[in-house]
């Protein structure tokens, strides 16, 4: 693409959160903010649109109103639809993997079998349509397993077991929203150190970005209840073994796997890691950038992410060398009270204006209305800061997180604080 051309483009990011914010910052950063558009948004993201993003044929109309060539999906769910099939018979492009290829992560079954299939390092599972069909295993597991519903579940679909008493309870959750005959699968509980690795792909080549390390329980010491997430920090440091491992044994097979189905798959994918006694296994697949992982690792990224964008899609990602700020990144989640249950909406938010010029705010859950700025979910903002050491990140971090109020405003106080011995 040449200069004029890539000035002259304009490109519609498709999702509500604090991702998608932090896409619609990064791409503004080379095509100015006049370019960038965000549907539907929310309250911090500049050209936001209510639009329905489910609705592909209104999705078209926006792009065809607002001259938009280019369309990057934040969330799963309008790829798991078929946005990248509907707008392929289009001249507007969708950065994204298909149908087909997005099953990877709207189906665990599918993923695990294809993980099978292509020697990727991971658990040992059955598969499973009726939960009554499950309670052997669980008896002989003694509850100590995973149990993952096929189908995608808003982050909800994933039960960690420990007792056969929670493994029970995880069926009943199962069956009260799907019904005993449900698809589902065990698989083996691997303890050890989490890892995300989020990468780009032209079908052809992946390449990743720095790894790092989401922080999903609500409360501090990993406990409570899971949640879309609670901070995240990059880079995280990692042996050169383990690094080795996860390409070999990770990366390397994904992609020819990816190949030999022929899948269209120009996009970002996910590697969501476990490493216990420094091996490492695949957990899941996601075929988008994770959140709050992207709100750190976008502004590590040194490399334009348009060109990236354009790589991908054009086929020659290999041409693209990835190039990284030096140091450390650290995100901090502000959630409503009560939240992932149920929170209040429509409180005031303040203090915004206070916060030190080279701390970062994306919006996730938050709205405008009179003037005021208010939260509107539940995982509110994310603040994010730059160290040159991660002790420095997240001291600054912090610093910014006590100028913020909102009423009933909770956060972790202990991202970045795990000691990761199997890495």
């Amino acid at each position: 693409m040449n200069f004029t051309n890539f000035m002259n483009s304009k490109i519609l990011i498709i999702g509500t959160g604090g991702r998608e914010h932090a896409l619609a910052w990064k791409f503004a950063e080379s095509l100015g903010w006049n370019s960038v558009f965000t549907a539907p948004g929310n309250g911090g993201i500049p050209n936001s649109y209510p639009l329905d993003i489910s609705d592909f044929q209104a999705v078209e109309n926006f792009c065809r109103t607002h001259q938009i060539d280019l369309i990057f999906v934040g969330p799963e769910q309008p790829l798991s639809e078929g946005i990248v099939d509907y707008f392929a018979v289009t001249d507007i492009r969708v950065f994204g993997p298909d149908k087909q290829a997005a099953q990877l992560e709207a189906s665990k079954i599918f993923a695990k079998k294809f993980m099978q299939k292509y020697g990727v390092s991971t658990a040992d599972f059955q598969v499973f349509s009726h939960t009554d069909e499950a309670r052997k295993l669980i008896e002989e597991k003694k509850g100590d397993l995973v149990i993952k519903f096929d189908g995608l579940a808003g982050g909800k679909g994933v039960f960690v077991c420990s007792s056969v008493a929670e493994a029970e309870k995880a069926l009943a959750e199962l069956e009260k929203s799907y019904g005993k005959k449900v698809d589902f699968l065990i698989e083996d509980k691997i303890n050890g150190d989490e890892v995300s690795v989020i990468a780009f792909t032209d079908g052809k080549t992946i390449k990743t970005l720095l790894p790092s390390q989401d922080h999903k329980q609500l409360f501090d010491g990993d406990k409570g209840p899971n949640t879309g997430g609670m901070g995240a920090y990059c880079p995280v440091d990692m042996s050169p073994g383990v690094w080795q491992d996860i390409q070999e044994n990770i990366i390397q097979p994904t992609l020819r796997g990816i190949q030999t189905e022929q899948m269209h798959y120009k996009g970002v994918i996910y590697f969501g890691i476990m490493v216990k006694n420094g091996k490492a296994y695949l957990l899941e697949y996601n075929v988008r950038f994770g959140d709050p992982e992207t709100e750190v690792l976008l502004p590590a990224l040194q490399t334009d992410l348009y060109k990236i964008t354009e790589a991908c899609l054009n086929g020659n990602l290999s041409d693209i060398d990835f190039a990284f700020h030096p140091g450390y990144f650290a995100d901090v989640v502000l959630v409503s009270g009560g939240y992932p249950k149920q929170y209040e909406k429509g409180k005031e938010i303040t203090g915004l204006e206070d916060l030190p010029e080279d701390i970062l705010v994306f919006h996730a859950g938050t709205k405008r209305e009179n003037g005021k700025l208010l939260t509107n979910g539940g995982r509110v903002l994310n603040i994010v800061a730059h160290g040159n050491s991660l002790e420095e990140a997240l001291e600054k971090v912090y610093k910014a997180v006590e100028k913020i109020h909102f009423e009933k405003m909770y956060y972790r106080k202990d991202i970045g604080k795990r000691k990761n011995y199997e890495l």
